[in-house]
């Protein structure tokens, strides 16, 4: 059974504060997530499906980095939103995030695909809110564990020294 999904109306005040306060967020910070969610859609370039998707990180130390969806005539070739903000973070050193904002132009909020989902999962802890936003700004916030259960990350992985010890006793036939 899926679970209830509850939007949530930005223009409520009281709302986000409770969101802020139950996601250590300030009100700044929410409002500055969902400003630059918001306004990164106009970089997208989603020539073939007109599906504008816009994405804004909270770094740990206070940082905002947007990204927008990139598509591709093969289709499978395109880049999300929420993996562009993270490349660009990533690559800019960056490797610790207090939550992610992702906006679209339609109602209700569309979540991550789930290729993104994994994507976070590398990066992002598990409890790190993802606020989606639809196109009048109302929201759905749910923490990556939610959108992610039963998840595979690099901690399930050996260490790099683990896996070279095992590969340096392995018999050859």
């Amino acid at each position: 059974m899926a679970p209830q999904i509850q939007i949530l109306s930005s223009s409520d005040a009281a709302t986000v504060s409770k969101t802020c306060s139950e996601y250590s967020l300030s009100e700044a910070e929410f409002k500055k997530l969902a400003q630059m969610a918001a306004a990164a859609k106009k970089d997208a370039y989603c020539p073939y499906s007109q599906f504008r998707v816009g994405a804004c990180l909270l770094t740990a130390d206070g940082e905002f980095v947007y990204g927008a969806n990139v598509e591709n005539a093969s289709y499978p070739v395109g880049t999300c939103a929420e993996r562009v903000a993270l490349g660009k973070a990533v690559t800019n050193q960056q490797r610790k995030f207090r939550a992610l904002a992702v906006a679209t132009d339609i109602s209700p909020p569309a979540s991550p695909c789930g290729m993104c989902r994994q994507f976070i999962r590398e990066f992002c802890d598990l409890s790190m809110p993802i606020i989606m936003f639809d196109v009048k700004q109302d929201y759905v916030v749910l923490r990556l564990e939610e959108l992610l259960p039963l998840s595979f990350g690099p901690e399930q992985l050996p260490s790099p020294s683990h896996a070279a010890e095992n590969a340096s006793t392995r018999v050859h036939v």
